[in-house]
C-alpha cells in the first residue's frame, strides 16, 4: 500500500518516547519493506514486541512437488480435497498445496475454525474468498472478509482468520496465493506519487482497510501466546511457533502505509472494447515473477463478428492458472470444468475455449464469469493437493480422445 493512514494513539514525532496517561511506556516497532528503503508503518505496543520466552518447530506438512512431466494442460478438482462437513479446520494449518515454484505457491482450505496467531515471514499473501464470512484479526486491527474479497498481508504480519456464522453462511472457502516478496498494484495504474490514475480499474474507494487498534485487554494481554511462523531456510520454507510473554494484539495505534486492506472482485471495473481484450487488462496485482487478475462478469464485444471467448494462444512466457469462482465457464463448456475447479496451462502449450464454444461466441452478448488468475513467468510444480484432485482426461477434452492403445 502506498496511502498514509493513522490510527489510534501516537506520539507527535517517531522515535520519541511515548507514554499512556499512567505513565506506562508504549514500545516502538517498524515493520517495513526493503530494509529501511521502502513503504513501511510503526506501531505502538503496551509490551515489548521481541519478548520471546519459546520457540520449536513447526512441521508444515507435504510441501513437496513434482514437475508438470510429460507436458500437459491439467485440471484440478479442489471440492474433493475437503469433506461437506468440516470440523476443526483453519486457514492456516490446513491448506493443501495445489502448485508452486520458487516465487508463489498456490493453495486452498475450507476452514470453519479459527486459525491461531500466524506470520508469513517468507513474502505478502493474497487470500481469495470463494465463500463464507469471516474476519481477519491482525496487529493493524480486523477487516471483515465474504465472498469475492481479494485480501492482501504483508509479509510478517500477525494475524488470525475467525469465520463467522458458519451455520448459515457455510464453513470459510479460501484459495490463498503466497508470494516470496511483496504483492503490489501494477505501476501502469498509479500516478508517480502512488495515486490510481483516472482510468485505473480500481481506486482508492474500492478498498477496505484494518479498521480500529489491535489491542487485546484481559487476561490474555499478558499470557504467554504462541505465533506460528513461516519463514526461509536453505533448504526452502520451514515453520516455528514461537511465543511471545504477551498477545501480540497489544497495539494502541499505528501510521503508515503499510497494512492489510481488501477488496470485492465487483468493485473491478473491467474495460471492454469492439472486439475481445487481452488479460493484461484484468490484472489486479502483481508479484515477483508473477501476476494476478480478476476476470469478471461484463458486457461482451460488439464487433459484429467478434470471436467472444479466449482466442487459443500460447504462453510463451509464462504458466497460466485459472480458479474459476463463480457464474458460467463458456470457454470452458464439455472440460469439465466447474466451480472451484484449477486450471494449468503452461508455457510451450497452446490453449483455448472448445471448438464449438469458439464457433459459438459470435453470438454471445454477457460474460457471467468470475474466474482468478494467477500468471507465473517460471514454471509451476505441482503440489499433494493438486496430485490427490487431478483428473486426468481434462488434457484431451478438446480432441475428444486421449493416447490410442498399441495393438
Amino acid at each position: 500500500m502506498v496511502y498514509y493512514r493513522a490510527v489510534g494513539e501516537i506520539p507527535r514525532k517517531r522515535h520519541i518516547t511515548f507514554e499512556a496517561s499512567d505513565g506506562a511506556p508504549y514500545f516502538e516497532e517498524f515493520i517495513g519493506e526493503e530494509g529501511f528503503s521502502s513503504t513501511g508503518s510503526l506501531l505502538y505496543h503496551r509490551g515489548v514486541p521481541a519478548n520471546l520466552v519459546d520457540s520449536r518447530d513447526w512441521s508444515l506438512g507435504d510441501v513437496s512437488t513434482e514437475p508438470n512431466t510429460p507436458l500437459g494442460p491439467r485440471h484440478f478438482r479442489l471440492p474433493e480435497l475437503f469433506s461437506d462437513t468440516v470440523t476443526g479446520r483453519d486457514v492456516v494449518c490446513h491448506r493443501r498445496l495445489i502448485l508452486a515454484n520458487d516465487d508463489v505457491r498456490i493453495s486452498y482450505v475450507v476452514a470453519d475454525s479459527p486459525s491461531p496467531l500466524y506470520s508469513n515471514g517468507v513474502g505478502d499473501e493474497v487470500v481469495y474468498i470463494e465463500s463464507g464470512r469471516g474476519v481477519l484479526e491482525s496487529v493493524f486491527g480486523s477487516i471483515e472478509v465474504s465472498a469475492g474479497d481479494n485480501v492482501v498481508i504483508p509479509r510478517v504480519t500477525i494475524h488470525r482468520w475467525v469465520p463467522v456464522d458458519v451455520e448459515s453462511s457455510g464453513p470459510l472457502k479460501a484459495y490463498c496465493v503466497d508470494g516470496s516478496g511483496h504483492i503490489r498494484f501494477p505501476k501502469r495504474y498509479l500516478s508517480e506519487f502512488g495515486q490510481f490514475l483516472e482510468g485505473a480499474p480500481l481506486c482508492e474507494r474500492d478498498l477496505r482497510v484494518a479498521s480500529g487498534s489491535a489491542e487485546v485487554t484481559g487476561p490474555e494481554a499478558s499470557a504467554d501466546t504462541e505465533v506460528y511462523v513461516r519463514h526461509r531456510s536453505r533448504s526452502g520454507l520451514a515453520g516455528s511457533i514461537v511465543t511471545y510473554d504477551h498477545h501480540p494484539f497489544d497495539v494502541v495505534g499505528w501510521d503508515g502505509c503499510l497494512y492489510p486492506y481488501a477488496f470485492n472482485y465487483r468493485d473491478f471495473s473491467p474495460v471492454v472494447g469492439e472486439i475481445v481484450q487481452p488479460p493484461p487488462t484484468y490484472q489486479i496485482l502483481e508479484g515477483r515473477n508473477f501476476v494476478i487478475c480478476n476476470f469478471v462478469p461484463r458486457p461482451l464485444e460488439f464487433h459484429p463478428q467478434a470471436i467472444k471467448v479466449p482466442y487459443y494462444h500460447s504462453n510463451v512466457d509464462s504458466d497460466e492458472v485459472m480458479f474459476y469462482h463463480a457464474g458460467e465457464t463458456a470457454a470452458r463448456k464439455g472440460s469439465g470444468i466447474g466451480n472451484a475447479s484449477v486450471s494449468l496451462h503452461p508455457a510451450a502449450y497452446t490453449h483455448g475455449p472448445g471448438r464449438q464454444a469458439y464457433l459459438d461466441s459470435p453470438t454471445m452478448t454477457q460474460s457471467n464469469e468470475m474466474a482468478f488468475m494467477v500468471d507465473t513467468f517460471n514454471p509451476l510444480e505441482v503440489g499433494e493437493g493438486g496430485r490427490a484432485c487431478d483428473d486426468p482426461a481434462y488434457a484431451w477434452h478438446w480432441s475428444g480422445r486421449g493416447p490410442r492403445t498399441p495393438s
